[in-house]
């Protein structure tokens, strides 16, 4: 079959039902992304004949004479196209894996079609950015290629020069583009599995799954020899051929922090999907049929979905043999862990002047980032297991897999590319301990990417929760006590089940001055897929509850919703919370007033005839890392050539580390930017980091190599003035070289003699908190059940402002997630089995679901964090679907409880407003 790619000619034989996507990428076209294979994403656009299409769904055979064009060939060479170049220089990406199909679609609009933009672009979807930063991006470019249509086309324009204010243009506190964002929009940053053909696991075996179509069973016979005979199978596994080892997918600095009650293949199943036996083969399609052929007989075992049947007596256990020293409390009544602590307060409900409860529902969400989980593996020239994976904790995915096979950490590599989104759904161990054993049998490189279903059904999703609350306040408003019951469904499988309660019940309960608090709390094991680390760590269920219920109390009280939280907030003479907990900055009150004054301000937006309106606020607050440490080692060097090599162990998921942690380097090292090489996410690059998550990259990374470069700079200093008999406080650091009273000692010659080299480090042994308020007015259409957000407002304790455009994205993403939770995202389960497992049935929002957010900064700056800067990736998502619960409350006069507020939920609320209607 004779085709062309980016305008060159290729000579393919398709396979028999292979699609365009495959095809591309084995011809090396890797900028050609999976995210669904079902049509859905867009992560696979590429043009076809001119038109935009999803390569997943074409037949491969089909394009025979016809012309394929990527992200990689909309513009010449190295050159970008001019949505590429708006993309990139406008932060209309954060991990950049919808980036390149988001390129290609919109490469093809006019300006015609910018009325219709949410429309065109419905086909690609981004998890991460909100969507503003890619719309204002679009139509950047479409205008202005349109406009110069009929000129020349404009010169690209030439490198801005580096001079000594280096530190002003490119260092902290300025909107400096990611270094990665012209390759990411023509697909050429590599991600997991964009591996160059010369790459020793570039022809790696595939692994497949065989799954269990029941909730709860014994596995009493498998049968792999009908597989085993398929040409191409290399190994089949199955659990008699796993190690004997007790071990949780969930990874923290401690690993005793979850409880050891997974084995890497499993006689009893506990879930619908639950990994039974592993096929290892040359190809895909040999693996495939491989899997159908494997026999298992299986003897089912009572199920239970029902959370608060599961702790019932009589209840079906699903860890009945699992101890306190497994981290699981009371498996005899299927509880890993429980809370119970305060003081009765029912006499304290009983004198306040006003009393208000309920009880809130919460939903399993998905994290959909659209790179889904994987990882290859293969063995080195020094006979070292080497991991390349899709994860944000490379460290502890190491120290974990040394743990299940008895080797040595130092025996076991774990390195991550760029990871296509994460969200806390990649601190969990899926994949790699299954391609591990396969290396270490094989011989030979193997790897396994889940499909969007796996993500689904075996991935974990947010823990759904039902959170009870009752709060009283005096006649002022302020509050006298608080009662909170919460359930949390874990699943089949323990992973951050415990961390998700404790922090659940953390600042979502602190937040407000309250004299008596009573909690009682607990997590259990279902028969339902299982749940894990999610934005927010189980804060958001719980500040839900909370926020909802103190709307309640402003409304019984007839007091501003703002003026109530500001009556009984918590400040800096109050307790934090933790003893590891300080006031490093405070910003709350800010964050009132500024969501507020805008809210007030309004936007001119107004809501359609016939539909009801309703305001809402909501506040939260978070500390700004993991608490029992949060570690970070870091080295800064100067190399022989004049250039910088950077070393930090976190990972890149969109979080924009990578970026911040370069902007500090200039600051604190005067450097030019193009000096600065960045080695990170990989074990071997330094001692230890815990990993990308709880927001820890600026807190705790960004921190740790601060410190290594100012050491640094103060070694280049003293070299200084040693070489040239001047005082070190005389010298002064500049991109080219330390300046002092005798003149210049450049770069090359301060390292003349070896690299200089220092080290910083982050323990994590203080944190400080952070705040955010969202406030939303939204449009509810009584016939219809539909919302529509009509203005959307974030305040945001963010400290000292690293990259405003980053950080501002950053909240905007956060936002966006949240009002997917809160109108639309539902992980549907019945029986244990998920329903929704495609993204056609899953709605992650879309370019018209999404409406621009306000986003206000307080003016702070934190004792603790590095410059000043707080972390700014969870919290975002944590205040937002209260607020909208709340504004939705407001308009119909009748509350919701359910989330997410579906338009079917909406629409029965709105029933008195109908029945009103057709008697008028």
């Amino acid at each position: 079959m004779r085709w062309s790619v980016d305008g060159a000619e290729e000579d393919s034989e398709p396979r028999p039902g292979q699609c365009l996507r495959t095809l591309l990428r084995e011809t090396g076209h890797t900028e050609v992304k999976k995210g669904c294979d079902a049509g859905d994403c867009g992560a696979c656009s590429v043009l076809l004949d001119g038109e935009p299409v999803h390569s997943c769904l074409i037949p491969a055979a089909r394009v025979e004479g016809r012309r394929v064009t990527t992200a990689a060939g909309l513009a010449p060479g190295d050159e970008l196209h001019p949505v590429q170049r708006a993309l990139a220089d406008g932060f209309g990406f954060q991990c950049g894996f919808c980036t390149p199909g988001m390129s290609v679609t919109a490469s093809t609009l006019c300006t015609d079609d910018l009325d219709d933009l949410d429309r065109r672009m419905k086909g690609n979807l981004c998890r991460c950015t909100g969507y503003r930063p890619i719309r204002e991006a679009i139509m950047t470019a479409v205008r202005d290629t349109s406009s110069r249509r009929a000129a020349e086309p404009a010169a690209a324009p030439a490198a801005p020069a580096v001079s000594g204010t280096a530190r002003d243009a490119h260092g902290v506190g300025r909107s400096v583009a990611p270094e990665a964002g012209p390759r990411l929009t023509q697909g050429r940053e590599p991600f997991t599995f964009d591996l160059p053909p010369e790459h020793p696991a570039a022809a790696a075996l595939v692994l497949r799954l065989v799954t269990s179509p029941h909730a709860h069973a014994r596995i009493t016979a498998i049968d792999t020899e009908a597989a085993r005979a398929v040409p191409g199978v290399v190994a089949v596994f199955t659990h008699e051929d796993v190690p004997d080892v007790r071990y949780s997918t969930g990874r923290h600095e401690h690993r005793t922090d979850d409880p050891d009650d997974t084995r890497m293949l499993d006689d009893v199943v506990r879930h619908v999907g639950q990994r039974v036996a592993a096929v290892v083969a040359e190809t895909a399609e040999a693996a495939d049929e491989a899997c159908r052929l494997v026999r298992v007989s299986y003897a089912p075992l009572a199920a239970v979905f029902d959370p608060d049947d599961a702790r019932m007596p009589g209840a079906p256990l699903l860890h009945a043999d699992r101890t306190p020293d497994d981290r699981v409390d009371e498996a005899t009544r299927n509880v890993i862990a429980s809370v119970h602590t305060g003081p009765d307060v029912t006499a304290a409900l009983g004198a306040s002047a006003a009393t208000v409860t309920g009880t809130w529902q919460t939903s399993r969400v998905s994290h959909a980032q659209l790179e889904t989980h994987g990882s290859i593996g293969w063995i080195d020239d020094d006979g070292r297991l080497v991991l390349r994976s899709s994860t944000q904790v490379p460290f502890l995915t190491r120290d974990e897999l040394a743990h299940i096979f008895g080797l040595d950490r130092d025996r076991v590599r774990v390195h991550a590319a760029r990871l296509g989104g994460g969200f806390g759904g990649k601190q969990e161990l899926f994949t790699e301990d299954l391609v591990a054993l396969a290396v270490l049998h094989t011989g030979r490189a193997v790897a396994f990417e889940y499909t969007r279903a796996d993500e689904f059904q075996r991935a974990a999703v947010r823990h759904p929760m039902r959170v009870s609350v009752t709060l009283g306040a005096d006649a002022d408003g302020r509050l006298t006590a608080m009662a909170i019951d919460s359930l949390s469904d874990t699943g089949a499988y323990g992973n951050h089940s415990r961390g998700v309660l404790f922090h659940s019940l953390a600042e979502s309960t602190t937040i407000y001055r309250v004299p008596l608090t009573r909690i009682d709390a607990e997590v259990v094991y279902t028969n339902n897929p299982p749940s894990g680390a999610f934005r927010g760590y189980g804060l958001g269920q719980v500040v839900l509850a909370v926020e909802s219920a103190m709307d309640m109390l402003a409304q019984r009280l007839d007091i501003d919703p703002f003026e109530l939280r500001r009556r009984n907030a918590v400040t800096v003479h109050d307790d934090p919370g933790h003893d590891d907990l300080v006031w490093g900055s405070y910003g709350f009150d800010q964050c009132l007033d500024l969501a507020e004054s805008a809210l007030r301000r309004g936007n001119g937006v107004a809501a359609p005839d016939g539909w009801l309106v309703g305001e809402g606020v909501a506040a939260a607050m978070i500390a700004t890392m993991a608490p029992f440490g949060h570690i970070s080692h870091t080295r800064a060097t100067l190399r022989r050539d004049g250039t910088y090599l950077l070393r930090a162990g976190t990972a890149e998921f969109g979080n924009g580390t990578t970026t911040v942690l370069r902007q500090i380097a200039v600051t604190d090292l005067a450097a030019d930017p193009a000096r600065l090489e960045l080695w990170h996410a990989d074990t071997d690059a330094v001692a230890h980091d815990t990993g990308a998550f709880a927001s820890a990259g600026i807190t705790v990374a960004g921190k740790a190599l601060h410190a290594a470069c100012l050491a640094l700079a103060a070694r280049l200093r003293e070299r200084a003035a040693l070489l040239t008999g001047t005082d070190a406080a005389a010298a002064e650091l500049m991109p080219d070289g330390v300046y002092t009273p005798a003149g210049l000692v450049t770069l090359q010659a301060l390292a003349a003699d070896g690299d200089i080299s220092a080290d910083g480090s982050e323990l994590g042994e203080q944190r400080s908190l952070a705040f955010n308020v969202h406030a939303v007015r939204v449009a509810v259409d009584p016939r219809t059940g539909t919302v529509r957000i009509l203005q959307s407002i974030q305040a945001a304790d963010a400290g000292v402002v690293m990259n405003p455009a980053q950080c501002r994205g950053q909240i905007e993403g956060g936002v966006a997630q949240g009002i997917g939770s809160a109108l639309y995202e539902e992980v549907m389960v019945e029986e244990g089995r998920v329903t929704t497992p495609v993204f056609r049935v899953y709605r992650v929002p879309q370019f018209g679901d999404v409406p621009e957010t306000e986003v206000y900064f307080a003016d702070t700056a934190d004792d603790l964090g590095p410059f000043g800067a707080k972390s700014m990736s969870e919290s975002p998502y944590n205040p937002v679907a209260p607020a909208i619960g709340n504004a939705i409350a407001r308009a119909l006069g009748a509350r919701p409880f359910v989330q997410p507020f579906r338009r079917d939920r909406v629409w029965r609320l709105a029933a008195p407003h109908r029945d009103a209607a057709q008697k008028s």
